[in-house]
């Protein structure tokens, strides 16, 4: 396996807030990574860095051993944890531009998930529920073959039946050697996908470790070991 993200003394520091502090992580290829804290731990601050929408304070992120910028765009797929797609556009058009968009794009899986889904390729966006929004963000993001995928809650709206939908798509439609980072705070949902959990807090990695190796060691799932580690 090769690494896919570093976070060398990775600080940001909103002035008056500590989002992320000297932060040292290293994810390889091939696995699925739970990013889980509690809210304002700094999770989605790591991947907005990640994904160049954030500037480091200091310290440094690499991608493919690359800086976040156009390059990496190439080769990473981001679902954020806000609604961003244009309202006034419809399924199919949205399905046309990522195809544009993006070379790896396999126009004929997202059809066929937007199928499954039960969601209509002539709706636009501004008539669909949030949770159908959020399928529609997720089944783009999981439609061509990214090396690195960052998922920010992205079963956090949709509906209990859908979550095992979208988490075997997850599983399916991510190569091998690529890295998915998911960061959640339903992590009994998508315990059962994870190689590995990242605890983190206060801006802080309180520990990173195999998902085997949580459950050999503690005698506990991730789910139980999170709410012993930050409970209030």
């Amino acid at each position: 396996m090769s690494s896919r993200l570093e976070c060398k003394n990775l600080t940001k520091d909103y002035g008056n807030v500590m989002a992320l502090s000297d932060v040292n992580l290293t994810l390889e290829s091939g696995r699925i990574v739970g990013l889980l804290g509690p809210n304002g731990s700094g999770k989605t601050t790591l991947i907005k860095l990640a994904n160049g929408l954030l500037q480091p304070t200091s310290g440094e992120i690499l991608l493919n051993g690359l800086k976040p910028g156009p390059e990496t765009k190439a080769f990473v797929s981001y679902l954020p944890d806000a609604n961003y797609l244009p309202d006034w556009m419809n399924v199919e058009a949205l399905v046309g531009m990522f195809d544009d968009f993006y070379a790896d794009f396999d126009r004929k899986k997202a059809e066929e998930m937007l199928k499954q889904l039960n969601l209509r390729e002539k709706d636009r966006l501004k008539t669909l529920s949030k949770g159908n929004k959020e399928k529609v963000q997720l089944i783009l993001a999981m439609s061509w073959n990214a090396e690195i995928y960052f998922l920010d809650e992205p079963i956090g709206g949709v509906d209990p039946a859908a979550r095992d939908y979208i988490l075997n798509t997850i599983i399916r439609n991510y190569s091998e050697d690529a890295l998915v980072v998911m960061s959640t705070h339903l992590i009994s949902d998508i315990e059962r996908v994870l190689d590995e959990a990242v605890f983190i807090n206060r801006g802080n990695i309180v520990f990173h470790r195999s998902v085997d190796e949580i459950r050999e060691t503690e005698h506990k799932s991730v789910d139980e070991l999170f709410r012993e580690v930050f409970r209030c």
